[in-house]
C-alpha cells in the first residue's frame, strides 16, 4: 500500500508540475519573482525546491488537494492549510507535506521537476522574412506569447453550523498534535470574550431567557452590564488505529467554562469570575466502509442529539444558542447508529439515517421545599376542640441536583428514542460552496413523578374537611402514586448554502420540550378537568410542578389527576450574506472575513395548555410566547482571529386574566404588561486553535 501511495503521489506530482508547460502560455502562472522557498542551508536533508519560474496552475493543485484527500493521502485540514498559503507557495508546501510523509524523496521531486522554460519575450520582434533577405522592404512582426493571469481563488460561500455532519471521518485523516501510544490526538478550541449589555436583564444571568420567569424587574426594566470570558471552549479530536482499512475509529472529547460558580473560601468573593469547567461532548464512533459508496457507524457517549441539532443558527450569543426563542438542540449520552448511502449523481447526492437510544431527561430538576403535615389524632371528637399535631420535613433540592441532576425520566424506566433523515447534495456547484441538508427528526421520551405514601398528609392550618379529605386519598393508595407523560417532537429543516447567500431554517412541534430548549421553559402539568375534592402532594423530588393531585371522578372513584404535557411549536429562519465574495475580495487578505447574518426565531405554547398550566383566573400569566430577531456580523482578520458584533431584540408576551387584565405577576418596572423586551448588544474577539 505504501509503494502504491508513493507511485499515485509522484505520478500525481508529475502531472500537476508538467501541466502549465505541456498546454501552453494560455495555462501557465507568471514567473514567481519570490525566493520560492522558506528552507535554509542550515535544514538538515530540505525539500528540494521546486523551480520557481516553473509555472503551476493553481487549479492544478486544488485539484490535487482533493484527489489526496480522497485517498486519504492528505487530511482535510493538511490540504486547507495548504490552500490557504499564498499562491506561489501552494506547489511548495504540498511537495514538503508529501516528502514528510514519507511518499516523495528528492529524486522523485528532481524527476517531477519540469525543465525552466525560456521567458517570452516582452516586446515585439521582427524577423526577416525571405523577402527581407532578398532586398525587399516587407517583414513579418512576431506577436508574443502573452501569459495569461490565473483566476484567482474565491473567498469560501458561508457555510452553515453543522455539530451532526453527514460525511464520515476519513481514513487515517487526523493530522496528529500529538500521540498518546498508538493514539492520535489534536487539541482545538477558542478564547472568547464579549461585553454584553441587556436592556432588561430580570435574573441577573449573562444569557438570555424568555421574560416575566420572575413577577417583576423592580422599579426600572434591570439593565445590566456584563463582560463574558467562560464562553471558552477547549477540546480534542482522537483517532485510534486499526489494521482494517475498511474501520475508521475517532472519538472527540468537549468542555467549557460555563457551568455553575464556586463556592470555596478562597474564591467566595471571586465567584463570580470563577465558574466550573464541564463537560460538553465526549464521545468515540466507529465507522465501516461496507463499499465504496456505503458507510455504516455506531458511537456511544455524550454527543449532540439527533432531534433538532442538525440544523442550528450562527450567533455570536452561544451560551444559550437561541434556546427557548427558536432553536431545539441538546447533547445527551447516547448510542447511536447509522448509515450514510452515496446516491452519486451530478449534485453528488448522499442519505444518511440514523437512530438513537439516549439518556432519559426531561430537565426538571430538584427543587427545596418544606413539607409540612398533620394529622387528626384518634383522640378527636366531632365538635370539640381537639389540637391536630403537625410536623415538617425539609428537602434540600440543591443537594439532590448536585447530588443525580434530575430523576423523573430515568425513573418513567424508559430510553429516549431519537432518529434523524438527511438529504444532502451540491445545490451551488460553484467553488467553496459546502453541500445542502434537506432533513427530518423526532424524539420521544417519558417522565414519572413519584409520591410516597407519607407525604400525602394535609398542610399546615387545613380545616378537619381537607384533612379527612387527605385521609381518603392516603388510604385509596396505600403504597404511594405514580404520575406520568410523555415527550415528543418532531422537526424538518433546510440548510441551503450558495455562493450568494445561505439559508438556514427549521421548524418544530412538540410537547414537553423542556429539555429540548423549547416550550417557554413549561414541561407539563395536571389535568383535574372533571375531578372534584382536588387535593396535592409533594413528589419525591420537587421538581417540575412539584405535586400531584388527587381528585374524586365522576364514578365516585379517587384517582391521580393525569399529568400532560404541554403542547409547544417554533423554529427560526437565519440568511447569511457574505459579503467578502460579493465584493470578490482577496481570499488570503485581511477583508476576506466579512459576513452578515438576519434572524428570526420564535417559541410558542399553545394556549389552552398555557392557561390550564398556570392556572389562569383571577392572575394572568406568562411567558406564552417569545421572538428574536438579530443581526450579527462577523469580521474574521485571518484563519485565527474572529470579531462578532450581535444586535438582538427578544421579546417575550403574556396572558391577562380571565377579565382581559394584566395582573402585577407579569409586571416590568412594576408596571403589569403583556410584553417584556430586552434590546441587547454584544461584541467581542474569539482566537481560535
Amino acid at each position: 500500500m505504501s509503494k502504491l501511495r508513493k507511485w499515485l503521489c509522484t505520478s500525481l506530482l508529475t502531472v500537476v508540475a508538467t501541466a502549465p508547460v505541456m498546454a501552453g502560455s494560455d495555462d501557465a502562472v507568471p514567473a514567481n519573482n519570490g525566493t520560492g522557498t522558506n528552507a535554509t542551508a542550515a535544514e538538515p536533508a530540505p525539500t528540494p525546491a521546486l523551480n520557481p519560474t516553473s509555472a503551476i496552475n493553481n487549479s492544478n493543485v486544488t485539484a490535487l488537494l482533493g484527489v489526496l484527500v480522497m485517498k486519504g493521502v492528505l487530511a482535510p485540514s493538511e490540504a486547507n492549510a495548504i490552500q490557504g498559503a499564498a499562491p506561489e507557495a501552494e506547489f511548495q508546501l504540498l511537495v514538503e507535506a508529501l516528502t514528510r510523509k514519507g511518499l516523495l524523496s528528492a529524486a522523485d521531486v528532481a524527476a517531477a521537476t519540469p525543465a525552466a522554460q525560456p521567458a517570452a519575450t516582452a516586446v515585439s520582434e521582427s524577423v526577416a522574412s525571405p523577402a527581407t533577405q532578398s532586398g525587399q522592404a516587407a517583414t513579418t512582426p512576431m506577436t508574443p506569447q502573452m501569459e495569461k493571469p490565473v483566476p484567482r481563488t474565491v473567498v469560501a460561500a458561508i457555510a452553515p453550523v453543522r455539530v451532526n455532519p453527514v460525511d464520515p471521518p476519513v481514513k487515517d485523516g487526523l493530522v496528529a498534535a500529538f500521540k498518546l501510544g498508538p493514539v492520535k490526538m489534536t487539541p482545538y478550541g477558542f478564547i472568547k470574550a464579549t461585553v454584553v449589555h441587556d436592556s432588561s436583564d430580570p435574573r441577573g444571568d449573562d444569557f438570555v431567557l424568555p421574560g416575566f420567569l420572575n413577577a417583576d424587574t423592580g422599579p426600572s426594566t434591570d439593565p445590566a452590564f456584563h463582560v463574558k470570558a467562560r464562553s471558552t471552549r477547549f477540546g480534542a479530536n482522537l483517532e485510534w488505529p486499526d489494521i482494517s482499512p475498511k474501520i475508521e475509529l475517532t472519538g472527540r472529547i468537549e468542555g467549557d467554562f460555563e457551568g455553575n460558580f464556586s463556592r470555596a473560601d478562597n474564591r467566595n468573593v471571586s465567584a463570580v469570575r470563577s465558574s466550573m469547567a464541564s463537560i460538553r461532548l465526549a464521545f468515540a464512533r466507529l465507522d465501516y466502509a461496507a463499499s465504496d459508496n456505503t458507510d455504516l457507524y455506531f458511537e456511544g457517549g455524550q454527543d449532540w442529539v439527533l432531534y433538532g441539532s442538525t440544523i442550528l443558527p450562527n450567533i455570536l450569543e452561544t451560551t444559550q444558542l437561541q434556546a427557548y426563542f427558536g432553536t431545539q438542540y441538546e447533547r445527551s449520552p447516547q448510542l447511536q447508529f447509522g448509515l450514510v448511502q452515496k446516491l452519486g449523481g451530478s449534485r453528488n447526492w448522499k442519505f444518511s439515517p440514523a437512530f438513537a437510544l439516549s439518556m432519559p431527561s426531561e430537565g426538571n430538576v430538584p427543587a427545596d421545599a418544606t413539607i409540612t403535615s398533620c394529622a387528626i389524632p384518634a383522640t378527636f371528637v366531632p365538635g370539640t376542640a381537639t389540637t391536630i399535631g403537625c410536623t415538617s420535613a425539609v428537602t434540600d433540592g440543591t443537594a439532590n441536583q448536585l447530588g443525580y441532576g434530575e430523576r423523573q425520566g430515568s425513573d418513567s424506566n424508559n430510553l429516549e428514542y431519537s432518529a434523524r433523515a438527511v438529504l444532502q447534495f451540491q445545490l451551488d456547484p460553484a467553488p467553496a460552496v459546502a453541500p445542502a441538508y434537506i432533513m427530518a427528526s423526532g424524539f420521544e421520551t417519558h417522565r414519572a413523578a413519584i409520591v410516597l405514601h407519607s407525604a400525602i398528609a394535609a398542610p399546615a392550618g387545613s380545616d378537619a374537611a381537607e384533612v379527612a379529605a387527605y385521609d381518603a386519598v392516603k388510604a385509596a393508595f396505600p403504597t404511594g402514586a405514580e404520575d406520568r407523560s410523555e415527550g415528543y417532537g418532531g422537526q424538518v429543516g433546510v440548510s441551503l448554502p450558495t455562493r450568494w447567500a445561505t439559508v438556514v431554517a427549521s421548524a418544530y412541534r412538540g410537547g414537553d420540550l423542556r429539555f429540548m430548549f423549547g416550550g417557554q421553559t413549561l414541561s407539563y402539568f395536571s389535568d383535574a378537568g372533571g375531578l372534584t375534592g382536588v387535593v396535592t402532594a409533594p413528589t419525591i423530588d420537587r421538581s417540575g410542578t412539584g405535586t400531584i393531585a388527587f381528585g374524586t371522578n365522576a364514578a365516585g372513584q379517587i384517582v391521580v389527576a393525569p399529568q400532560r404535557a404541554i403542547r409547544a411549536y417554533g423554529g427560526f429562519i437565519q440568511l447569511g450574506l457574505p459579503l467578502s465574495r460579493w465584493f470578490n475580495a482577496d481570499p488570503k487578505g485581511h477583508n476576506a472575513g466579512w459576513q452578515l447574518y438576519f434572524n428570526h426565531g420564535l417559541d410558542a405554547v399553545v394556549h389552552s395548555d398555557f392557561a390550564k398550566a398556570k392556572d389562569i383566573g383571577a392572575d394572568g400569566a406568562g411567558p406564552y410566547r417569545s421572538t428574536l430577531n438579530a443581526l450579527t456580523l462577523f469580521y474574521r482578520l485571518n484563519p485565527w482571529v474572529q470579531f462578532g458584533f450581535e444586535e438582538s431584540l427578544y421579546s417575550s408576551y403574556a396572558l391577562p386574566n380571565n377579565a382581559g387584565v394584566f395582573t402585577p405577576n407579569t409586571s416590568v418596572a412594576g408596571i403589569p404588561s403583556r410584553t417584556w423586551r430586552d434590546l441587547r448588544s454584544e461584541f467581542g474577539p474569539i482566537f481560535t486553535f
